[in-house]
């Protein structure tokens, strides 16, 4: 069976409602095993590829059968990218198209645009990772934590990015907002769930991060902790 008969079979019109409905093939019962499997396994890394943040089960789940186990669907893919520039990897609770680290430099060389939530800074970055263990987490005691203070301007920029939150309401005197990470956070340092955030220890010994950089970068900031009346 063509690609195009296939793709005639997965979707009929009805009229209903006054509206007209797609009814979409999951199962795809008409097919032999063998190539429902490979359209299952199409379709899935189709939808991953289209979308620009991770994909979850329940959205996967839309365009396949009920008999259709995704994690197999997902380690044939996988298989059979072995050996490109990229892959299919877990990342906040779904999957994404990564391109593998490997390929880092000869991308940076070749001045192609690519999707913003790259290039923290050392602050940035540490900030993020002391909230991600800690959270939720204010802004006064990510201070204290780096002795120096976080200034209103680092968390409202990681808030932009959406790579943060505001969590509960703190219960210490004025009840300042906390800050916790969101999936975006997950998503941009290639984490499937917050277990998989390293050790800030072994984050140094790689040279990713440098905690004396960033205590030098904060010191350059005017001390103001007064969280009472912070809004963000």
């Amino acid at each position: 069976m063509s690609g195009s008969d296939i793709a005639s079979s997965g979707g009929r019109r009805k009229k209903g409602a006054g509206q007209d409905a797609v009814l979409f093939d999951r199962d795809l019962s008409s097919l032999p095993p063998a190539l429902r499997w490979r359209e299952w396994m199409n379709r899935i890394e189709a939808v991953i590829f289209a979308s620009a943040t991770p994909v979850d089960r329940a959205t996967l789940a839309r365009v396949v059968g009920p008999e259709c186990n995704i994690d197999l669907v997902i380690d044939d893919i996988r298989e059979e990218l072995r050996g490109r520039p990229y892959d299919l990897v877990a990342v906040a609770g779904g999957w994404h198209h990564r391109t593998r680290s490997a390929y880092a430099t000869a991308i940076r060389a070749s001045g192609a645009a690519t999707q913003p939530m790259a290039g923290f800074s050392q602050q940035e970055a540490m900030i993020l990772i002391a909230i991600g263990y800690y959270q939720p987490v204010t802004r006064s005691e990510l201070s204290t934590m780096f002795g120096k203070e976080v200034s209103r301007d680092t968390i409202a920029g990681l808030r932009q990015a959406k790579l943060i939150t505001s969590g509960p309401r703190s219960p210490t005197p004025g009840a300042p907002y906390t800050y916790v990470t969101t999936p975006s956070f997950l998503s941009a340092f290639g984490f499937d769930t917050l277990r998989d955030l390293p050790d800030i220890e072994m984050l140094e010994d790689s040279g990713l991060l440098n905690r004396k950089k960033v205590a030098d970068d904060l010191d350059m900031m005017e001390p103001r902790l007064d969280e009472d009346d912070e809004d963000d």
